[in-house]
């Protein structure tokens, strides 16, 4: 840091008036918690992305941790500086006191959209992918983090889809007992493993599970368990009957791939991998999605 960036930080204000500072250059694509636009900081004078969280979304959910002194998402965010996953360049509060990120602008597409439009440029591209997120999580689980919402939307393509990005530490927690008890349901019903649902304890298998859902859909452009229900319901299949067989909808994947996912998906959490490292060990010399 120059000796400019360092004066501008010794006098910048305590809160961020996002209106002054950005000039909004994509309306806001809204998630579960927050607003996310495409923006020119005037102050960095650069095309950012800036995410502003709901106030009382995000007080309801940190509510839930009250006493257990939970990180903001902007303080685990800063804390990667990782080519797979998305760089926060600074964090803090505006002058309405919601909390907002800005990081580096992703021109690519969500892997939801993706997955949605059964995209051609996913293929050729799965196992890459696969690798990417994978080695992603690994990076925040060797952090000591439980990502907690791992899905299709959370991760951005590049343009051509050959390599993504890990987004979105809105539900990132630590992963320390304290916030592995049960009861903490949050995440997207579609990819939560059977222990959220169930509420019982947890750990970062969990995310495993849920990349297991997120690979299965990128690789068959269906969920392992079916159904267009998005709502709390459609976890309850995911310990009540069997995932369809991955090879049953897409015959010609390589085989040791496939069968990686599936253990992803396994009900019970000591049936997955004990780690991503593990995963990418196992598809280590697999050189193409299909046989």
């Amino acid at each position: 840091m120059g000796f400019a960036d360092k004066f501008r930080a010794l006098f910048k204000p305590s809160k961020c008036d996002v209106q002054a500072r950005f000039e909004i250059l994509k309306e806001a694509i809204s998630g579960t918690m927050s607003k996310f636009y495409k923006a020119r900081d005037r102050e960095l004078d650069k095309v950012v992305g800036l995410k502003v969280c709901d106030f009382d979304k995000t007080e309801f959910f940190e509510n839930r941790f009250t006493g257990l002194e939970k990180p903001q998402e902007g303080e685990i965010a800063e804390q990667f500086d990782h080519p797979l996953i998305v760089k926060t360049l600074e964090h803090g509060t505006t002058t309405e006191d919601e909390q907002y990120l800005i990081m580096e602008y992703l021109p690519g597409k969500g892997l939801n959209s993706l997955i949605k439009t059964k995209s051609e440029l996913l293929q050729g591209n799965r196992l890459k992918l696969c690798r990417d997120m994978a080695t992603a999580l690994a990076t925040v689980h060797d952090a000591g983090f439980i990502h907690r919402d791992v899905c299709p939307r959370n991760f951005i393509c590049s343009k051509d889809a050959s390599a993504l990005k890990l987004i979105d530490f809105g539900l990132t927690v630590p992963a320390t007992k304290a916030f592995m008890q049960p009861g903490n349901r949050t995440g997207t019903p579609n990819y939560m493993a059977p222990e959220i649902v169930r509420r019982k304890t947890t750990d970062q298998r969990l995310d495993i599970f849920a990349f297991g859902v997120t690979a299965f859909q990128m690789t068959t452009f269906q969920l392992p368990w079916g159904g267009g229900d998005v709502t709390g319901k459609a976890a309850l299949n995911h310990d009540t009957k069997p995932p369809t067989d991955i090879f049953s909808l897409y015959p010609n994947l390589n085989p040791d791939l496939g069968n990686a996912i599936m253990k992803c998906v396994a009900v019970k959490a000591e049936d997955r991998f004990s780690s991503f490292n593990a995963f990418l060990d196992t598809i280590r010399k697999v050189q193409s999605d299909e046989v």
